[in-house]
């Protein structure tokens, strides 16, 4: 069974809540999970404490016991200092589409 520590939405529409979950990858967003390890609620200002209640000696279980974070967990966890996140770079992503597409066809071009 992989196990996956992610979030559950809750809350109403427009007013997103998010419970932490550890939860078999298997199943669905919202759905059944094993155990509650702690909330975030994005609604509110980044430096007010009660955004995230996460319980790490809970994560660091989990993770010992094989459980892969989300990204956005593994962000958190970054901030806790309890795993490594790598940067990502995406070069590309900040190029407009119809350029890319125009190089793509360029290197085609030169490539024939």
């Amino acid at each position: 069974m992989s196990l996956r520590i992610r979030m559950a939405r809750a809350g109403t529409k427009k007013r997103p809540f998010y419970h932490i979950v550890v939860a078999d990858s298997r199943s669905p967003r919202d759905g059944r999970f094993i155990e509650r390890i702690g909330y975030f609620n994005p609604l509110l200002p980044k430096d007010q404490a009660d955004r995230l209640k996460f319980d790490l000696d809970k994560a660091k279980d989990w993770l010992a016991k094989g459980a892969t974070p989300s990204d956005r967990i593994l962000r958190f966890l970054d901030e806790a200092g309890i795993q490594k996140r790598e940067p990502r770079n995406n070069p590309e992503k900040a190029i407009p589409r119809k350029e890319r597409k125009a190089m793509a066809e360029a290197k085609a071009k030169a490539g024939k």
